[in-house]
């Protein structure tokens, strides 16, 4: 390599120090809200009570793992990940006094995180988990920023967290938590990663692009580093519904036909093939598969209209059985070549179709920060918070400017 030039994670750290303007911190505190609203709502569930049983001295540690049980976190389209599991966590552990700096840096770390994901192509993602690769590049740069790190120590940050950056897509095909897993060593990682370069532990520059690099490791066309345009943590879509992202197209798609009265007989589900890849499952075994069904999204829709948590549950997974065989799904071409930078599906019925190029919560059909809101209120009452404990939530982090309220907050939820 030519050691003079400058490396990709020597252009990522340049822009990771650059200035950031109040109204993007708005944004990110609604990213905030959003992830505990995650946290909070996936308290009961079985990962959530090992960690509160191991983990009772190391909240954030514990909330590490439970900000996408629920599948309700957020999302970037073109890098095909979920930067508010590993990021938040990160912050909150690394901790600071003032709020405003730990917002400023985890806007930081979505911006690496996203940029490194954006770079991986098809191959990358047909077997690796993109949130547990390009999250050890977030989690580490978000830390280095916080702990007042300068361009080089934030490379060596990157570059030693890039080293053993991974995770497998394995874990899809069998009824464990190595997902939830994947984000908390992500995030451990990126801490400690941090810390060593800020003591003076020197990591690889060329750690990305290099002949035995991240790249060359794992992609076939890996996609040039993009820095440009405003910071990225404004690209990122937020979840409506408690279902793997590329089920919401369809769930989108055929709520508008409900609307309009035209979802009847037979459905076709026409959509891009990673949504197939990940979620063609007719008959799922439990909520996780649920979650991760076309058939069982749409049958939702026809029988009950808007998605909610329970729907994917044992009892409705069974319920919903004879409707998910008029469920059928296919590949459309077109969506194909759209996809990532746009989710989109078709579906069509014995009385009409729709088709939809972008889904609700995307930056083309935005959710509102009501939206937001609302959603975070119905996780946390899943959660069993009551309505004037989730009141208060929303308050502390519209109207804090102090961490440690914060960190207040995620000792309740877990």
């Amino acid at each position: 390599m030519n050691s003079s030039k400058l490396s990709e994670t020597e252009r990522l750290a340049e822009r990771l120090l650059q200035p950031i303007d109040a109204s993007v911190r708005r944004r990110a505190r609604l990213h905030l809200l959003d992830w505990l609203g995650c946290v909070a709502g996936a308290r009961a569930s079985a990962v959530g009570k090992i960690q509160r049983n191991t983990q009772s001295a190391a909240p954030v540690q514990a909330a590490a793992w439970l900000g996408n049980v629920l599948e309700m976190d957020d999302v970037h389209r073109a890098a095909l990940l979920h930067p508010g599991p590993v990021i938040w966590p990160t912050v909150l552990e690394v901790g600071a006094d003032a709020l405003d700096s730990v917002l400023d840096t985890a806007i930081r770390g979505y911006e690496a995180m996203i940029a490194v994901g954006s770079m991986f192509d098809a191959r990358h993602y047909s077997y690796w988990h993109n949130t547990a690769t390009a999250g050890f590049f977030g989690a580490s740069a978000a830390a280095a920023c916080l702990a007042g790190a300068d361009r080089d120590q934030i490379v060596s940050a990157l570059g030693l967290a890039g080293s053993v950056a991974g995770g497998l897509w394995q874990m899809r095909h069998e009824p464990v938590m190595a997902k939830q897993w994947h984000l908390a060593h992500a995030m451990a990682t990126g801490v400690a990663a941090a810390r060593q370069a800020r003591n003076g532990v020197t990591g690889p520059r060329f750690i990305l692009e290099g002949p035995q690099g991240l790249l060359a490791a794992t992609c076939v066309q890996p996609k040039p580093l993009d820095l440009s345009g405003a910071w990225k943590i404004e690209a990122v879509s937020f979840k409506p519904w408690g279902a793997c992202r590329h089920a919401h197209p369809a769930i989108d798609a055929a709520l508008e036909l409900k609307s309009r009265g035209l979802l009847t007989g037979r459905v076709t589900v026409s959509t891009y093939r990673d949504a197939l890849v990940f979620c063609n499952r007719l008959n799922p075994a439990g909520v996780l598969e649920a979650k991760f069904s076309l058939q069982h999204a749409v049958a939702i829709v026809m029988k009950r209209g808007t998605p909610r948590l329970s729907d994917f549950e044992p009892g409705a997974i069974e319920e919903l059985a004879e409707l998910r065989k008029l469920v059928t799904v296919e590949e459309s071409p077109e969506m194909t070549a759209a996809y990532p930078d746009h989710f989109g599906a078709r579906v069509t019925s014995e009385s009409g179709e729709i088709t939809l190029r972008d889904t609700l919560g995307d930056p083309e059909r935005p959710l509102s920060e009501l939206g937001v809101v609302n959603k975070v209120r119905e996780l946390m009452e899943w959660g069993g918070l009551a309505p004037a404990a989730i009141d208060d939530i929303v308050r502390t982090v519209f109207e804090t400017r102090q961490v440690r309220d914060i960190t207040a907050v995620v000792r309740s939820l877990v």
